[in-house]
């Protein structure tokens, strides 16, 4: 590590007690909606670091803000904590083996994303105090990222209303700013309603829901061959009727996940996917209930933003690990397949084949090959304010990011060491926006010229309310 600038030195300050709040979060793990303890977590660590707080932001009681300065530019620095169901792990081990059966995990790496995007803001709330630069860092701890759209409701109802830029990261096999592309998303339930009857001795009386979702199926089936070729449709049967064959099922739920590569394209497809629905409804003399559950947005690229990120791990390198780091991840890796290892370096063709388990180097800005594109919550706020993200090496390279393999690797000292390079990198992205004026206007004259050419539509429906989930009864 070349520590180049102050602020890095403030990131060393408050590394231990970040490192905490990433293993106890790691510790806790709560998804969509139902982070009532890592939220909490994260408000205190605010609180103590001498933040000011907003709780229930945007109206979600696991969305929490903390800033500290004045005046000047705003910055947010984006942060998350939620798990995934069915991922439960023991830690620092190189085998399957659940704390809780059927339990949850943070698979994706989220219990170190809000920790360094903590630590970051620390970071610069101190750069900031030290050399009277005027500016206002923002910590948003943002819940629900895995499915729940969070963001994209906080940006609808104007969380980032105010915010001049905002940088993000997520845990990685490789450490580069994150391609722009991702794909929007819309989630949607669509409940069929029908009428129950003796399966045997008056089938001709009922009509059957569990038909009208088999029957969309199909019909999304045949679909699939005429969207663009970058278009995902996903589904998951939520409720199949119940168990009983002898009962013509009244009622069966299917969720249908719909991504493209732009907002409108999605939007499109979506309301093909709403005329499949009809169409087997009208087949099987049902009704269709038709309910969004989340949706999001694709990226709005920054080159400017991205460019000074790049700028950034120039200067700073790769994470420093070390020969210990290696070991446990080629023992994580000899649970892999050789076409799990081989995978991230499909979206890198230029770069060679690497003999590590780690990687501790950088992969350059937009290097081309075959992207995996994916969506996130994240892509909503790109279209709020001037944006970019930074992947940072946190686990063995070919780690699947939901799997225990991941989970497994969350409290590792090569996760710590991650975690810690990625607030460093936030942290003097941030620091040279503050320092430097012509740069954030930069940045921001560029975001609002794509704006002009594209206008923002909030994917979500204006009267949606987030799935929020019940705070549990304390035991």
């Amino acid at each position: 590590m070349r520590n180049t600038h102050p602020i890095l030195d403030h990131i060393d300050h408050h590394r231990d007690d970040l490192i905490g709040l990433a293993d106890r979060v790691w510790g806790m793990p709560e998804t969509l909606y139902a982070e009532y303890r890592s939220c909490a977590e994260h408000a205190q660590m605010l609180r103590q670091k001498g933040f000011a707080l907003t709780e229930n932001l945007a109206g979600i009681p696991t969305a929490v803000m903390g800033e500290a300065g004045t005046g000047g530019p705003i910055i947010a620095i984006l942060g998350e904590y939620d798990a995934l169901p069915g991922l439960s792990q023991e830690a620092g081990i190189a085998e399957p083996r659940a704390i809780e059966a059927g339990g949850n995990g943070h698979g994706c790496g989220h219990n170190l994303l809000g920790s360094a995007a903590l630590l970051a803001a620390c970071a610069l709330k101190d750069w900031l105090a030290e050399t009277g630069t005027p500016g206002r860092v923002r910590y948003y701890g943002c819940p629900a990222e895995e499915g729940g759209a969070a963001k994209t409701f906080m940006v609808r109802d104007g969380a980032f209303a105010d915010v001049d830029a905002a940088i993000t990261w997520h845990p990685d096999c490789m450490t580069r700013v994150d391609d722009p592309e991702s794909l929007a998303n819309t989630r949607m339930d669509f409940t069929f309603h029908g009428r129950a009857a003796h399966a045997a001795a008056s089938p001709h009386l009922g009509r059957s829901a569990l038909d009208a979702v088999e029957l969309m199926s199909v019909g999304v089936n045949y679909l699939r061959e005429h969207v663009p070729q970058d278009a995902r449709i996903h589904y998951a049967y939520l409720d199949a009727g119940g168990p009983a064959p002898n009962v013509v099922q009244a009622k069966a739920r299917v969720r249908y996940s719909i991504r493209a590569l732009q907002l409108a394209e999605m939007l499109s497809i979506v309301e093909r996917v709403k005329n499949v629905a009809r169409g087997a409804a009208l087949m099987t003399d049902t009704t269709v209930e038709m309910r969004v559950f989340s949706a999001v947005s694709n990226n709005l690229v920054n080159e400017v933003m991205d460019r000074t990120m790049d700028r950034v791990l120039q200067e700073i390198g790769g994470v420093p690990f070390d020969a210990a780091d290696h070991a446990f991840a080629r023992a994580i890796q000899a649970t892999l397949s050789p076409a799990d290892i081989a995978s991230p370096y499909r979206g890198v063709a230029q770069i060679p084949r690497l003999d590590q388990a780690l990687f501790d180097g950088l992969i350059p800005l937009r290097p081309g090959g075959e992207k995996m594109i994916g969506s996130t919550d994240v892509s909503d706020v790109t279209w709020a304010v001037p944006t970019t993200e930074v992947l940072v090496a946190t686990h063995a390279i070919g780690t699947p990011a939901h799997s225990w393999q991941i989970v497994a690797q969350g409290k590792s000292p090569a996760a710590h060491k991650g975690m810690t390079h990625a607030a460093k990198a936030m942290a003097r992205c941030a620091q040279m926006l503050f320092a430097n004026p012509a740069l954030l206007a930069e940045a921001k004259a560029e975001h609002a010229a794509r704006l002009a050419v594209t206008p923002y539509i909030c994917p979500l429906p204006a009267d949606l309310a987030p799935p929020l989930q019940p705070r549990p009864t304390p035991a």
